[in-house]
């Protein structure tokens, strides 16, 4: 079985699924519409194509300040992804047209015409980018409907796309290698502090300036809750890049707690296991979430997470696998984060139901093994055999 994927080339996600594939005995190629230099692919064997569609956009509206050039421009560099595409196509002539997100990924694969073809959703290309203006909702409704298959990471996600798609949705989940994110040996600190955590990018999108804030709170406020004897410090570790980490250092400046508070800058992802296990507790507060596979990676090392109620965060944590805060609500989160702190039976109870829910839902192996099921049931129905389904 061949597929022809058509996602980003330097996401993390593309290149866990593009390898995982391969791994998996589905003979994967690979059409980015944004450059991608590094070596990985091929080192893993996966043939890939690019297409600069922005660097495109740009040599076609150059010194032109035009409004229907403006507007023809983004146009025109579509409908040359498009032709490079059904190059690709005509020469690799796959089994199976994926595009990963519904955007101008899942827009060239839809105007290629080819079929099969999936269409997997991921996040802000079903909860943001259609709100943007009635012309970027008509193409999300146009590529849904050109696809043969939908695909969300979670049912919450899911039901998000509903409102602009009829047709049934499944759900393959990106999960976590559960033998790579698994919980490890902590060492014993000798001022017994509490080290909470995160592993986000830096936006406003992700709450990073409310987990700031509701740490402070928790400064303010653990020398009231615990007797002399009992008090521990407290520590915040926050490991990511973004373009606000210059505003969300002053911040932890303005509120007098930077000395508490590590900026981490960008991990590696190979390098995130470890650095959960520096924490007793991880905490996101992010304002939206279409899945929050950072919440199951944490939950995967035996870390008990703390979470807004955002959609995806909501399903992962469903049932008392981890401990849900209303969003933009600091002193709730505050007061989650005290309970965390001071309760070390609690904190290994949320783990180990942590862990359990990482196990059962959300194995990397299985999460591919839904997938390759996922590419031969349409095979077969496109065949008019029935479905076939992995079994055990």
């Amino acid at each position: 079985m061949k597929v022809l994927l058509v996602s980003d080339a330097g996401s993390i996600h593309t290149k866990r699924w593009a390898s995982s594939l391969k791994d998996a005995g589905v003979d994967i190629a690979l059409f980015s519409i944004t450059p991608y230099a590094d070596g990985f692919y091929e080192a893993k064997g996966i043939k890939l194509y690019t297409f600069d569609l922005f660097a495109y956009k740009k040599t076609q509206n150059l010194h032109r300040k035009s409004k229907i050039l403006r507007i023809t421009a983004p146009l025109k560099a579509h409908s040359a992804a498009v032709k490079c595409l059904k190059r690709i196509l005509k020469k690799e002539k796959p089994d199976i047209l994926h595009a990963h997100y519904a955007t101008s990924y899942g827009l060239v694969a839809a105007l290629a015409g080819y079929h099969p073809f999936i269409l997997s959703v991921w996040g802000s290309d079903i909860y943001e980018f259609p709100g943007k203006s009635a012309l970027n909702r008509m193409a999300v409704k146009f590529m849904l409907k050109r696809a043969d298959r939908v695909l969300s990471t979670s049912m919450a996600m899911a039901r998000e796309t509903a409102r602009y798609y009829r047709g049934d949705i499944g759900i393959t989940p990106f999960g976590v290698d559960t033998d790579v994110f698994r919980p490890l040996r902590k060492q014993e600190r000798e001022d017994k502090t509490i080290v909470f955590g995160t592993v986000k990018t830096l936006s406003w999108k992700y709450g990073i300036d409310l987990l700031l804030r509701a740490f402070a709170s928790v400064i303010g406020r653990i020398g009231e809750l615990l007797p002399p004897e009992n008090r521990t410090g407290v520590r915040l570790i926050i490991a990511g890049k973004g373009a606000d980490r210059q505003q969300l250092e002053k911040l932890a400046d303005d509120l007098g707690i930077s000395s508490r508070v590590a900026f981490l800058g960008e991990v590696m992802h190979e390098d995130i296991p470890g650095i959960y296990s520096g924490m007793d507790v991880a905490v996101f507060l992010s304002r939206a979430e279409s899945f929050g596979v950072s919440a199951v990676e944490a939950m995967a090392c035996g870390v008990p997470v703390i979470a807004s109620d955002a959609d995806g965060f909501r399903e992962i944590l469903d049932d008392g696998a981890g401990v849900i805060v209303p969003r933009e609500d600091i002193e709730a989160a505050a007061d989650a984060m005290l309970k965390l702190a001071s309760d070390g039976e609690y904190r290994k109870t949320l783990a180990a139901k942590g862990r359990a829910r990482a196990e059962d839902r959300y194995d990397w192996q299985e999460n591919v093994r839904m997938m390759t099921d996922e590419y031969r049931n349409i095979l077969n129905r496109m065949s008019g055999a029935g479905p076939e389904t992995h079994k055990g």
